[in-house]
């Protein structure tokens, strides 16, 4: 069963492409929320987070902020 997955980006964030791009290639289905598209996303963020940091990604009632320093706990949930 897959899980769920939300992620909340801006167009300038490399660590967003490179979570995306992770998804991607390992066929994991996700949901993008691009904060510079509609501050509402930016708003779900700061109540996630307390503070305005991309990417956050969301996974089932996990909450990660950043890929690179949550490469291994997210790639773990994931498989």
């Amino acid at each position: 069963m897959q899980r769920s997955v939300k992620i909340y980006t801006i167009s300038t964030c490399s660590d967003c492409h490179q979570a995306k791009r992770y998804f991607k290639e390992h066929n994991i289905d996700f949901v993008e929320y691009n904060c510079e598209e509609d501050t509402v996303y930016a708003e779900e963020v700061r109540e996630l987070t307390g503070m305005q940091t991309v990417p956050t990604i969301v996974i089932e009632d996990r909450v990660f902020v950043g890929f690179a320093e949550n490469f291994k706990e997210i790639t773990a949930l994931l498989s």
